[in-house]
């Protein structure tokens, strides 16, 4: 006979038994489950007296599988012209595997965090931004017209001039530098063309700082 119990200090949670016989007598099994019980019960005090609670996490150097789910219609977004920009995701994070399913259910393996880079990639591809939400971004590129403002690593927004402060400014330079860390929130999409347009005063109107003359 072979029989397998598995469980915890509370009671069995699954068992599994293959026999070359008929049957066996309520007798046996119920001592097979009592001799389960036992080992189970001593196996369960080695492993407590090692490990006092679940770690909160799997060591940095197991696989780790993790899913998220995107829009079918987004599908071709992650994966690129012939797989390039999963391809490029992979070999940026190291990444060991990332599976899309036909409704948009993403697998991702990987360990030492390349799972959890890849997925924040993917996340942020794949982001619908909402007039209204308030975000925090990174000026890349300063204009005489405006400030774009990185919001992630795949989008940026632009703010107009007149969005930057309360006051009017009459350069953007003087008050706005690439790297800057800024307070932003999206007043308009515009779909077609693939903009998001973003306003520091009405994220903060006391961000920006009037400058005296």
């Amino acid at each position: 006979m072979d029989f397998k119990v598995a469980g915890t200090k509370r009671g069995v949670t699954a068992a599994q038994m293959d026999v070359k016989v008929d049957g066996i007598s309520i007798t046996i099994l119920a001592e097979a489950f009592e001799r389960a019980k036992e080992a189970r019960l001593k196996i369960l005090e080695v492993i407590e007296a090692e490990i006092k609670s679940p770690r909160a996490d799997i060591s940095p150097n197991a696989p780790k599988i993790l899913t998220l789910k995107i829009k079918p219609d987004q599908i071709g977004l992650v994966i690129g012209a012939g797989g390039k920009t999963i391809n490029e995701i992979r070999d940026t994070t190291g990444v060991e595997d990332i599976d899309i399913e036909d409704d948009g259910t993403v697998f991702i393996t990987g360990k030492n965090g390349t799972a959890e880079a890849a997925k924040k990639i993917i996340e942020d591809m794949t982001h619908e931004y909402t007039v209204g939400e308030r975000l925090i971004g990174k000026v890349v590129k300063i204009a005489e017209f405006g400030a774009f403002v990185a919001l992630n690593d795949t989008t940026d927004g632009m703010v107009h001039i007149s969005e930057i402060a309360p006051f009017r400014i009459d350069r953007v330079e003087s008050y706005l530098k690439v790297g800057d860390k800024v307070p932003v929130v999206v007043k308009e999409i515009d779909a077609e063309r693939g903009r998001v347009k973003l306003s520091i005063k009405d994220a903060d109107p006391n961000f920006i700082k009037r400058k005296s003359v």
